[in-house]
């Protein structure tokens, strides 16, 4: 996989002055990027710029090749630690009964302690489109069930013939 250089390394780099890092992460003053150049040429590293919207740029000499390694890792890191949220569904209907809520509140549950957000839907038929606020009260109180595991993301609305309702996982106190 390659990672895009947006980084200016050695000639790349043609500020008039630049402020200098060691390789040891020691400050060896402001100069020009020519004799900065040299000085990691002698070294036999490279001239790194990482920080360019200062003033002076700040520029580090190190091993470009072992940065670019060491960065690509931190990066493949991240990723394997980032959790993807998945959007779980609970259907209801607009003439449910409160054992069946009982048991969609549980999988809610379980979907939210799980860590993903839930989808509260309501698929209205014929004329039932016309009693649409009684399936909104329908959705409010199935949210109200679940108060202590989740809130409102996105509050309870009539969309054509569904009303939908987003619960996100309450975040544990800290």
């Amino acid at each position: 996989m390659a990672v895009k250089q947006d980084t200016q390394i050695n000639s790349d780099i043609r500020d008039s002055q630049i402020r200098l890092v060691g390789a040891n992460g020691e400050q060896l003053g402001i100069m020009s990027a020519r004799e900065a150049n040299e000085i990691a040429e002698r070294e036999g590293l490279d001239l790194v710029k990482i920080s360019p919207n200062t003033n002076p740029p700040v520029c580090k000499i190190m091993d470009y090749g072992k940065f670019m390694f060491d960065k690509a890792k931190k990066e493949k890191e991240q990723r394997k630690n980032q959790k993807v949220v998945a959007l779980k569904e609970v259907q209801l209907s607009m003439t449910i009964e409160q054992h069946d809520i009982d048991i969609k509140a549980k999988n809610a549950i379980k979907f939210l302690q799980n860590g993903d957000k839930v989808k509260v839907s309501i698929r209205m038929s014929g004329r039932q489109q016309a009693y649409a606020s009684r399936g909104v009260e329908t959705e409010n109180a199935f949210a109200e069930s679940l108060e202590e595991y989740a809130t409102i993301e996105k509050p309870a609305k009539v969309e054509g013939r569904n009303i939908i309702m987003i619960l996100a996982p309450k975040q544990a106190k800290k």
